[in-house]
């Protein structure tokens, strides 16, 4: 039997970035968390300890503020992961992939024109690939929290001997989505394009009347698809962040839909497509080592 190396990649995950904007007033201000994956030609320092092909995790930091400074292009991370991805793998022999990963944390101004409130809505994400020639940009968001308080159901499912829950024509639905959906093309405006989606899910989700979660989830990415034709396809994660009616009957006292216990596990977990039917393979675009 013989040993050999699989897929492998190294990066420096998680650099902290803080842009501030001091030549406009009022300032402006961009909050990442940069993650940079790198692979290729890296089999003699898995095989012998030679680290001759290897530009140091450390360069790669360094890089990444650096480019936070020097560009305007830091103002939207999918920009700035295609910024720092095609400079990895063009500016670097023998990497053949980077992979950046942006996460955003979005700020609020204040009253004053210099002071800002953490957003928390929502973390927003941006993923970009590139392989020597193609690239692949991947928008996202995290975190975003939604509930229904009414228009959702749940009933007619299969049921067995260990079936105990009853089905429902009411109930208090929630979730906390994260949703990726892939570029066809890179002129975009970045920002307008992410308001745009986070918007059409949120209106999607809060005006239907929910059969099931999966035909929720269903209509906000084929909102999307529609809405913004240079989108292929829309991947989103689900789980249900459950809320049981509390039983106050024992104490004589009547609860109807209106106290919750609010139960973090087990949970139930939708994940799904949505895509063109004419689009093409998607090729890198999604990290299969991530998962969704």
């Amino acid at each position: 039997m013989a040993v050999v190396l699989g897929h492998n990649q190294y990066g420096k995950a998680e650099n902290r970035v803080v842009r501030v904007f001091r030549d406009s007033d009022p300032h402006e201000i961009v909050d990442y968390n940069v993650s940079v994956a790198l692979w290729g030609g890296q089999e003699a320092p898995h095989l012998t300890g030679d680290n001759a092909p290897v530009l140091p995790t450390d360069t790669q930091k360094n890089t990444v503020y650096a480019f936070a400074k020097e560009d305007d292009v830091v103002a939207q991370p999918e920009s700035f992961g295609i910024r720092l991805a095609r400079h990895f793998v063009d500016e670097t022999e023998p990497i053949t992939h980077a992979r950046v990963r942006i996460e955003m944390y979005p700020w609020t101004r204040l009253g004053n024109p210099h002071a800002f409130t953490r957003d928390g809505r929502f973390v927003r994400t941006a993923t970009v690939t590139y392989d020597g020639s193609t690239t692949w940009v991947v928008s996202g968001v995290e975190d975003l929290w939604i509930l229904k308080t009414t228009d959702s159901e749940f009933a007619d499912f299969l049921e067995d001997r260990f079936t105990t829950l009853a089905p429902t024509h009411d109930r208090l639905m929630a979730t906390s989505l994260r949703a990726q959906w892939w570029h066809t093309g890179e002129d975009v405006d970045w920002g307008k394009s992410h308001d745009r989606v986070v918007q059409t899910v949120l209106e999607t989700y809060g005006n239907h009347h929910s059969l099931a979660h999966q035909q929720t989830l269903f209509d906000c990415g084929a909102a999307v698809l529609e809405e913004q034709p240079e989108i292929a396809e829309f991947r989103v994660t689900a789980p249900n962040k459950h809320h049981f009616v509390y039983d106050l009957a024992r104490f004589g006292i009547e609860n109807a839909g209106e106290v919750f216990h609010a139960d973090d596990r087990p949970y139930g977990l939708q994940e799904l497509t949505v895509r063109r039917d004419d689009a093409p393979a998607p090729g890198l675009a999604f990290d299969p080592g991530q998962g969704w």
